[in-house]
């Protein structure tokens, strides 16, 4: 399996550190508001890596953090942090926020068909962790005290990294320290960091500040780069195979974790480093500081108003898997409109696949054979080793649905082991592997079953017409049925119908 790792940009074999399990940490929310697309994408990126890995047999240990503290406004050292300024905003405990948050993310998640991690730590739970981290971190000579706060000293990391001949600060966003100093020249000596590219490992906290802890250098709170550090290395140990999240996150967010972990325990944590795309809108990245996103519960309900309509949980995965996660992905109806189409049209292929089971013989077709669905198979995974590419895998799914017509158009035929073997293959790529619910709920289905019953009924009824030859009748119902978005398509065998 070749994944592309950030950290060298070019695509690699995957060799875990252990063999047969996996260790694979993920940036989880900041939890002060509802969930948006541009949350989903992540999440449901590393679903899918997260159940391929499985699928290959590998044991994993998925750790996905969330994060109810440390984060400050603009992700920056200063400021307030986002979940407290929600809190003072709506009058109420910061864990309430992070709380109420933190359900309604799960239960967008649950809704979207992404797995739960196997671990979802919070930053607030593993305080001392933090604590022990920043402590290494100034005994190694990296981190020094500054009014209560404690800042990193990115210019001597860099440094002594580069005088062993290592790659210093900037290894995984490409930034060189210069380019840092440049950015922020115009605020050099300003506040109490030595220079403006240290970042801080614990800030101290005013007297208004609600979310404290004790420490060494006083009441105050972590990093915002510090929980990951810390909760990574305590579930999966000082180093580990895979790091994902965003591409807004390699800088600063991932590369303060790198600097972090290199300080603290003189060696990288992180084998391989994976960063999914962003999703944007009117070509601009979709996010909460640029005001401009739609929230999981507006899409599931349309309430938003660049929403022509509501739009089911699966097509918002299936979009999302459409495209691969390297690359962006533009928001719009019609996008999601045709994402829509193409998940009905698994879905009907998968119901028709269903009723083959048993198999069936057609005199004179060409026969489905055991080899075609081995390639299928062998497709699949083919793409799914190519860096998890998704969108050759639906296209290969839909190449499948071409077949799965002619067979329920009775235009070729198949054997019961080769049907069975047929709805095995399908049944793990789309459902096992890209997650995508292609059955009815528990209560819904007895109402397909009840509502497809009835247009059973119909089409029986037009069967008898047209052997009374009452043309009349049998026009009129499959007309009707016309006009109510049924499709009739009558066979030798009899009449058949979709939506």
């Amino acid at each position: 399996m070749l994944i592309y790792n950030t950290l060298t940009r070019q695509k690699e074999l995957f060799k875990p550190l252990h063999p047969g399990r996996v260790g694979m940490y993920v940036c989880g929310p900041t939890v002060y508001g509802d969930a948006h697309l541009g949350h989903a994408r992540p999440a449901i990126t590393f679903d899918l890596l997260f159940r391929y890995l499985q699928h290959q047999g590998y044991k994993v240990r998925y750790v996905r953090n969330i994060t109810d503290v440390g984060h400050l406004e603009h992700d920056a050292d200063e400021g307030e942090d986002k979940i407290a300024k929600k809190a003072r905003l709506e009058q109420l405990e910061p864990m309430e926020v992070a709380q109420y948050y933190t359900r309604r993310f799960n239960q967008a998640m649950d809704q979207l068909g992404v797995l739960p991690p196997s671990i979802e730590p919070h930053a607030t739970g593993h305080i001392i962790e933090q604590i022990e981290l920043v402590k290494e971190i100034i005994d190694n000579g990296y981190g020094y005290e500054s009014n209560g706060s404690v800042y990193f000293d990115v210019e001597k990391y860099d440094q002594d990294l580069r005088q062993k001949g290592g790659r210093g600060y900037g290894i995984l966003s490409g930034r060189t320290l210069e380019n840092i100093k440049d950015a922020s020249r115009e605020l050099d000596g300003v506040g109490e960091k030595r220079r403006q590219a240290d970042f801080a490992l614990w800030k101290h906290a005013q007297p208004e500040h609600i979310m404290r802890w004790p420490s060494p250098w006083g009441d105050g709170f972590p990093g915002w780069h510090c929980e990951c550090t810390a909760m990574g290395r305590k579930y999966l140990g000082e180093e580990f195979d895979i790091h994902g999240g965003g591409m807004d996150l390699m800088f600063p967010h991932h590369e303060c974790e790198i600097a972090q972990a290199v300080a603290a325990q003189g060696h990288p944590m992180v084998h391989y480093w994976m960063h999914n795309n962003m999703i944007t809108i009117e070509g601009k990245k979709m996010g909460k500081s640029y005001n401009n996103f739609i929230t999981l519960s507006q899409f599931f309900d349309g309430s938003h108003d660049k929403l022509e309509r509501p739009y089911a949980p699966m097509v918002i995965r299936f979009f999302i898997l459409q495209a691969h996660y390297r690359s962006t992905v533009d928001f719009s109806n019609e996008a999601l409109q045709a994402s829509e189409k193409g998940l009905e049209r698994l879905r009907e292929a998968w119901k028709a696949l269903s009723r083959l089971q048993d198999g069936q013989k057609v005199k004179g077709q060409p026969q489905v054979e055991q080899a075609w669905v081995d390639e299928l198979q062998q497709k699949c995974q083919e793409a799914m080793d190519d860096d998890l590419n998704s969108p050759i895998v639906i296209s290969h799914l839909f190449e499948a649905c071409k077949t799965i017509n002619t067979l329920q158009d009775r235009k070729a035929s198949i054997t019961p082991e080769v049907a069975d073997s047929l709805l095995q293959v399908f049944r793990t790529w789309a459902v096992d592997i890209l997650g995508l619910q292609l059955e009815a709920a528990a209560g819904s289905q007895e109402r397909e079953q009840a509502f497809g019953g009835a247009v059973d009924l119909l089409l029986q009824m037009r069967a008898k017409a047209k052997e009374a030859k009452d043309w009349a009748t049998s026009d009129q119902i499959r007309d009707q049925l016309a006009q109510l978005g049924f499709e009739v398509k009558d066979t030798k065998d009899g009449a058949t119908w979709k939506l």
